[in-house]
């Protein structure tokens, strides 16, 4: 575990504190705000309703259900039972941290942030977006650097990204099933 750990810090200050730069320090820190990404949750909230027509609500439904488990799973279960400590509560052990956001007074390990993009892309990658395949890679890039700024701005360790991707992937994945299980797809 100790090896795992040492990795872990070590793949942190590559991204956090050797891999910055002025344009990441500007671009980054936007990709964890909610306001930031509201036109496209307008433009999926559009498209739900104008192409789904009868199956809208529930597909609604079921988009905030997936967002709402992986959420919870994360933030109460995984979070307050390992109890992992930020980077950035911990800035005496990185010197050199470079923090661009606000701490925060939470655990770290599951990130949020990557369980909850990770389910919505993977949800939405496996219902209404099964073609073409570039908008799946999109959502999947749209996940991966929403998780990745979360390292960039010193408030998670890469295994915190790591272990809420795959919350957010399972619950996506079930969600997905459950709505082809009653739908049929799109």
């Amino acid at each position: 575990m100790g090896d795992l750990l040492d990795l872990d810090r070590y793949l942190f200050e590559l991204i956090n504190i050797h891999w910055s730069n002025s344009f990441f320090d500007v671009i980054l820190p936007l990709f964890r705000e909610k306001l930031f990404w509201a036109p496209f949750y307008v433009f999926l909230l559009t498209y739900a309703l104008v192409n789904l027509h009868k199956k809208r609500w529930f597909f609604i439904g079921m988009l905030l259900m997936t967002v709402a488990l992986a959420d919870l799973t994360s933030s109460e279960l995984i979070k307050k039972t390992v109890q992992r400590p930020r980077p950035c509560q911990t800035m005496a052990d990185i010197p050199d941290m470079h923090l661009l956001a606000h701490c925060g007074s939470g655990y770290s390990f599951t990130s949020s942030h990557a369980a909850n993009h990770f389910a919505i892309a993977v949800f939405l990658m496996f219902t209404i977006f099964q073609r073409p395949k570039w908008v799946r890679y999109g959502l999947f890039l749209w996940a991966f650097m929403i998780s990745y700024a979360q390292v960039y701005v010193g408030v998670h360790y890469p295994l915190d990204i790591l272990g809420g991707s795959l919350v957010g992937v399972s619950y996506g994945l079930l969600m997905a099933w459950l709505y082809e299980f009653f739908f049929g797809g799109d």
